[in-house]
Order: C-alpha cells, then sequence, then structure tokens
C-alpha cells in the first residue's frame, strides 16, 4: 500500500495571504492599552513591533500581498506535502478518509517560518538590528533564529526554563543558526527576577518568557518584540497552509467534512482552517472545524472569554480572549508550545460564536495516538501536533462506528525529531496525567 502523496509547485505558492477579519460574524474587541485601559493606537504598539506588521494587524482588506522576497525564501520548503493516511486508515479499519498537510519539512521542522520570514523582512526593512521574542518547544524560536539569520538580524530567545531542560537540542539548533537562547525566568530582566524572587525553582511558561521578550524589546532602541502566535497578523501569515490544502485536495476532488489542529496560541490551527472557514462564514460549506488543546491548560474549553494580558507581568496590551488568567503557570507537560494561558483574539471569539469546536485531551493518550501514527504512517510527530492526530483517529472511529465516509483533515505542524525524551517518557511510564 503507498502512501498518497499530493504536491504542488514552486509557482502555486501563494501570492497573498488571507485576512479572515473582513468574514468574522463579530467584530474583534479591541486591544487596550494596559495603563489607560482605552483602545490602543498604533503609535503605543511602534516601540516594539514595525509599522507594516502594526497595519496588518489592524487591516480589513481580505487578501495582503505577499512579498517577492518572502516568496523567495519559502520555496526552501513551499508548497509542502499533502498526504493520505492510508496506514492508519488500514490500521483503524474505518471507511474514513484521512489527509494531512504536513508542516514539518521546512527548515526549522514546523509551521512557524511561515511567520517568522515575513516578521524578520518587515523588521529588516524598517532598520532593525535585533529581534527578541519567546519559545515554548522551540519551534517558534528556532524558526525566528533561522528568518533572522536570512536578514541579518541578531536574535535573542527566552525559552521556557522546563522546555529549555526537556529539549535541549532545540536550543542547539537556535544556536546553530546564531541566536542567544536564554532559559527564562531568567535574571536578565526586571519581570524574570521578580518570578525567581517568588519561586526560585520555577518551570517558566510562556506568558513569563514573553514578558522578558517583551520587556528586553522596549528598552532597546535597536530591537524589535517578535511573537509566534496570538496576533492577527501571526494567524495572517499561516493562511499559505490552508490555501495550499484547498488546492492539494481539490486535485483530488476532495473537501474535508472535519478540519482539526492543536491550538495553543493558535497559530498553525488558523494557518489551516481560516481559508476553509471562508467557505463556511460565506455559507458555501459546513465544515466540522475542531481546536484541540491539553488538559494540563484548557484555554477554550474551561477559559473565561474576557479582557487579559497577554504575558504574566502585564506588559501586553490587554486582549479580549479564552483564558486561565495571565498569571497561571500550566503544569510542566511535554507539549511545550501548547502551554499558553490564553487564545488567539480570532480564534478565541470564532470559538465564542459558536462556529468552531473545541475539545482537550491528556497527555498519555495524546502520545498513544502519536505513537500508533509513527508506527503507521513513519513521521515522528511533535507532542503538539499529536494533539490534532488524537482527534482525527477519534472522528475516524466515530466513521467506523456509523459507517459514515467522512473526509478528515488534520495539520501535522511539526516533527518531533527533539521530542524523543517526551517519547522515552512514554514509553518507561514515567509520563503523568496533570488531573
Amino acid at each position: 500500500m503507498e502512501r498518497t502523496k499530493i504536491l504542488l509547485d514552486e509557482n502555486d505558492i501563494p501570492r497573498k495571504w488571507y485576512n479572515i477579519l473582513p468574514d468574522m460574524p463579530t467584530p474583534l474587541s479591541p486591544p487596550l492599552n494596559p495603563g489607560t485601559k482605552e483602545p490602543i493606537s498604533p503609535k503605543d504598539l511602534s516601540a516594539i513591533f514595525p509599522m507594516e506588521l502594526i497595519k496588518q494587524e489592524v487591516s480589513q482588506e481580505k487578501f495582503i500581498s505577499i512579498p517577492e522576497e518572502v516568496r523567495e525564501i519559502y520555496k526552501l520548503w513551499r508548497p509542502s506535502p499533502l498526504y493520505r493516511a492510508h496506514h492508519l486508515e488500514a490500521a483503524l479499519k474505518t471507511p474514513a478518509k484521512i489527509f494531512y498537510k504536513y508542516e514539518g519539512v521546512s527548515p526549522a521542522g514546523s509551521h512557524k517560518p511561515n511567520t517568522a520570514i515575513p516578521q524578520a523582512y518587515y523588521n529588516m526593512k524598517e532598520g532593525m538590528q535585533r529581534l527578541a521574542t519567546e519559545t515554548g518547544a522551540g519551534q517558534w524560536g528556532s524558526a525566528l533564529a533561522l528568518a533572522s539569520n536570512y536578514f541579518d538580524l541578531k536574535c535573542t530567545v527566552y525559552m521556557v526554563k522546563i522546555s529549555y531542560q526537556q529539549k535541549p537540542y532545540r536550543k542547539s539548533l537556535m544556536h546553530l543558526w546564531g541566536a542567544e537562547v536564554i532559559p527564562s525566568p531568567s535574571n536578565k530582566t526586571n519581570s524574570g527576577r521578580k518570578i525567581l524572587e517568588k519561586n526560585p525553582d520555577s518551570p517558566g511558561s510562556l506568558g513569563i518568557s514573553i514578558s522578558e521578550a517583551i520587556e528586553d524589546a522596549a528598552t532597546h532602541d535597536d530591537t524589535h518584540y517578535a511573537l509566534g502566535s496570538v496576533l492577527n497578523h501571526v494567524m495572517l501569515h499561516q493562511t499559505v497552509i490552508g490555501q495550499e490544502t484547498k488546492e492539494q485536495l481539490a486535485m483530488v476532488d476532495e473537501y474535508p467534512d472535519h478540519i482539526i489542529g492543536c491550538v495553543g496560541g493558535g497559530s498553525n490551527f488558523a494557518g489551516m482552517t481560516f481559508p476553509f472557514l471562508m467557505d463556511k462564514l460565506s455559507g458555501k460549506k459546513d465544515t466540522n472545524v475542531i481546536a484541540v488543546e491539553p488538559t494540563a491548560c484548557p484555554s477554550l474549553t474551561c477559559g473565561e472569554f474576557r479582557y487579559d494580558f497577554g504575558d504574566t507581568a502585564g506588559l501586553t496590551p490587554l486582549l479580549k480572549m479564552y483564558t486561565m488568567g495571565h498569571e497561571f503557570v500550566p503544569p510542566s507537560i511535554h507539549a511545550g508550545g501548547l502551554r499558553y494561558h490564553g487564545d488567539s483574539p480570532i480564534v478565541s471569539q470564532l470559538y465564542a460564536d459558536k462556529v468552531i469546536d473545541a475539545v482537550a485531551y491528556h497527555q498519555t493518550e495524546v502520545f498513544e495516538a502519536a505513537v500508533k501514527f509513527a508506527r503507521t504512517e513513519g513521521i515522528v510527530p511533535a507532542p503538539e501536533s499529536a494533539h490534532a492526530i488524537k482527534c482525527a483517529i477519534d472522528k475516524a472511529l466515530e466513521c467506523k462506528q456509523s459507517g459514515e465516509k467522512k473526509t478528515i483533515l488534520f495539520t501535522l505542524s511539526g516533527h518531533g525529531h527533539f521530542d524523543m525524551g517526551s517519547y522515552d517518557s512514554y514509553f518507561s511510564g514515567n509520563m503523568k496525567d496533570n488531573m
């Protein structure tokens, strides 16, 4: 049995990003200035972001052109392949068709360069010398290190301390591309020092790392901040995933009944689903779109939909989103990229409007699904991506029980080559669920 691989060529790389904002049934609530609690102005953001990204953040244009310099670097790995999971289907004995878009073919091994490249490009055009950022599992930090290297920018990455310890080779990869990597919380910033005073053994969190990176950027004139998820412009850049996938599925005359993606901040989920939601919101299709998160950090399924800070120290604008609270420090699960207390405001609003659904899983059942996938499809998935695999398997088994021949699509947003310690923990029986 051969695995079906659906390919496009480099001429099929999208020339525009899709902006879902003008199609949303409910407009987003504006970000608020953390000091005045009034809607934030572009000037407020210009200290940490280039103006072009600020414009994209609020744009109501449905399609925004991708610079040719960005598309040229995209050609290193895009278009990414779409596979049909014949071997997984056979193992599950399901009548469902399962497709997955594999973003692990990028140099950094995940979907993150889709936004890292344009963010570094726009910062270079504005004359910045350095970028500061956070990273959870290390995928975003790796991607920004790669992108900064291409545009001759320095890069400082505040890496969540527990992931810094669990995933040492992600740190090595960032070093390879020239980045400075600092375990967070650190003594390099005021916000980091305050956390360490309260808890010297803090495992860190994305919220803490964001505080450190923003403080770094705001206190250095030659430095801007870059964020790998959550914000509107990041969601926008990732839509190359879904646009390519629609073309690939059309080549085999398919359209998904279920679309599934893991969610931490929401970027890979948005990248796949937003181009399909364009059809749903216009009434052309009625696809079931599912966001999958860990039970250890269940922002959508258990959080509150309200204004909150995007970081622990309260330095970011207030965003209306589903949140566990900005001081929430999630348990030290192996899916470090999903340990974020909040979610993208766009994803949050779509969930509030019941345009999308959400589920949460424990990490042991997620790794069970990851092992089944690796042993059938041959690709080792990142722990984050394995959440989407678990949901896809559940939907396929529902089809087995009902006899329905549904088409299931999910994003395999990254490979797990640097996550073998997590798999060792699973096989040894030492992996625990956080109740």
